[in-house]
């Protein structure tokens, strides 16, 4: 497996694994060819494949930066930002090198379009950057159309511990493809606003929530994200649209719909700039979230998030 460049390219493999023992082999290995080249190091995965690679790693775990993607990419929507740019930013001089592991068996189907784009959407947010993210895949417990996929996301694939380049590698068609229609829930509350009903908006999503069975720091949690989807909705998308909140499978989920349209596919996903001003609504609404669907067209945007009672 050698997926080290010396140049200012972007590298974005994804691993097919079928064992334990080849999981560990084959990350263990890609860690160690960084550590031979002195490059910053993190592991972001479900935390029982934390512990195999930190097992296998021995005394060189020391230097690996580890996190449970179960905890840290619970919202595949804050892994860009939060994660992967939030280490490689840290460390601006040299190559980095991280493994990402954003689907595993216990994701859910109302989170896989989330984590599909995701993983395309790596591909411009690390275009020119002198990083590496391994992407780990199980191909014992993910069906086929979660390994299609991931053919199309990544460039480069490794299984069985030969490296070729993707034929399928399109990961523009795949954003396309999970933008996908988030029909209205025919028994949510639902209120509509404009400029003077945010503040109306807001307590009406709190009183739902709380009604719902949100509690404590969740239900600043929705107040914060109803507050910046409303406020933008007003600002650039039309002046006016509609709140809903309904409970969904053990979360309160709340969805504003608009007349905007969302034109940068890394809207949310793009750390601000020291000193900005604004830009950041919809990355904080994915930093307080569970999960975060996004559809956008010509006929507007529609944002729905989550929030685990």
């Amino acid at each position: 497996m050698s997926t080290v460049r010396t140049d200012e390219r972007f590298v974005h493999p994804a691993l097919f694994y079928r064992t334990e023992q080849e999981y560990t082999r084959q990350t263990v290995d890609f860690l160690r060819k960084g550590l031979a080249g002195g490059e910053p190091l993190a592991v972001a995965v479900p935390g029982p494949r934390l512990e195999l690679i930190r097992n296998g790693l021995g005394a060189d775990a020391d230097g690996v930066l580890f996190l449970d993607m179960t905890d840290v990419g619970r919202n595949p929507g804050r892994i860009i930002p939060r994660v992967l740019r939030g280490f490689a930013d840290a460390h601006p001089n040299g190559r980095v090198r991280i493994i990402g592991e954003p689907i595993w068996a216990g994701r859910s189907e109302v989170e896989y379009p989330a984590c599909a784009q995701h993983e395309a959407l790596i591909n411009a947010a690390f275009e020119g950057r002198a990083v590496t993210i391994l992407c780990p895949y199980d191909e014992t417990r993910l069906d086929a159309r979660v390994i299609a996929d991931a053919r199309m996301t990544h460039p480069v694939l490794i299984s069985e511990g030969r490296e070729e380049e993707s034929d399928a590698y399109d990961w523009e068609a795949v954003v396309a493809r999970y933008n996908e229609t988030l029909a209205p829930v025919a028994d949510s509350a639902v209120f509509a606003f404009d400029v003077d009903g945010l503040p109306a908006a807001r307590r009406f999503a709190v009183a739902e929530a709380a009604r719902l069975g949100l509690a404590a720091q969740r239900l600043n949690d929705a107040e914060l994200a109803v507050a910046e989807l409303t406020t933008n909705s007003v600002l650039h998308g039309g002046g006016r649209g509609t709140l809903a909140v309904w409970s969904e499978a053990g979360s309160v989920v709340c969805e504003i719909r608009d007349a905007g349209r969302l034109s940068d596919p890394l809207a949310g996903r793009r750390p601000a700039k020291p000193g900005q001003i604004g830009g950041r609504g919809l990355m904080l609404v994915h930093y307080v979230s569970d999960l975060v669907r996004v559809h956008t067209g010509a006929e507007g945007t529609t944002i729905r998030f989550y929030l685990g009672l």
